[in-house]
């Protein structure tokens, strides 16, 4: 190999950024919102997530029953999480195939401009809101914000319906905790009453009840009806 290869630098790819103080053309200027709007989508992606999905219902309703089971920390949240967010895919599966069919793939075909496809995507998740979100707490947030009531669904400002749906999601997660824990109180309260029957004042009833707990959740196979209760939710 030449002596002159050994001195040569490798190649590094590279990024620059300029900022021009001339006249732009406004294409560019647009193409350059667009994707810097797209960029803190991406960002905020989470809180999407958890705001305008059911993964709010399901992750409070997996901790409910952790503690109805009396193990504050199995499964790990790791396993939950990761469940809980699968089961979003799985649910919210008709809704992001609208959004890509009437938003998505015409706007790459670039058969509607970008305001367009925003508006379009929008009306699939505001039709899953309104679905699951009770009017008394639709109308707080309007006396909240001291907004005047709408005469229909589309002058519902999107700001408004989303802290709505997430506290239409926590009562309904609230609702099926309290049935979640009232087959395991039971046995709480059965165990309790065998153990002070025969003397075992000191013996904590909570751990004499857990093994039957598990055994009981395993047996009537607790989680495939809480997934099926979970889903059935959503039709």
């Amino acid at each position: 190999m030449p002596a002159a290869a050994w001195g040569q630098q490798p190649m590094m790819p590279t990024l620059s950024m300029t900022l021009s103080g001339g006249q732009a053309e406004p294409e560019s200027i647009s193409l350059a919102l667009e994707i810097l709007f797209l960029l803190t989508i991406l960002s905020v992606a989470p809180a999407i997530l958890l705001t305008v999905t059911c993964f709010t219902r399901i992750i409070v309703v997996f901790a409910f029953l952790r503690h109805a089971l009396g193990m504050p920390q199995m499964p790990p949240n790791q396993v939950l999480v990761s469940l809980a967010i699968f089961m979003t895919f799985v649910i919210m599966m008709p809704v992001g195939k609208e959004i890509n069919d009437t938003a998505l793939q015409p706007y790459l075909a670039e058969e509607i401009g970008f305001n367009d496809a925003l508006r379009r995507a929008e009306q699939p998740l505001r039709a899953f809101m309104f679905k699951h979100t009770r009017e008394e707490d639709l109308s707080l947030f309007f006396a909240i914000s001291k907004v005047e009531l709408p005469a229909n669904r589309d002058e519902v400002p999107t700001l408004l319906l989303v802290p709505a749906f997430m506290i239409s999601e926590l009562k309904t997660a609230f609702q099926i905790g309290f049935l979640i824990f009232i087959p395991f109180l039971i046995l709480d309260m059965v165990v309790a009453s065998v153990l002070l029957s025969m003397g075992m004042m000191m013996l904590p009833p909570v751990m004499i009840s857990l093994p039957f707990k598990v055994l009981l959740f395993v047996m009537v196979d607790g989680w495939n009806l809480l997934i099926f209760s979970l889903v059935d939710g959503f039709a």
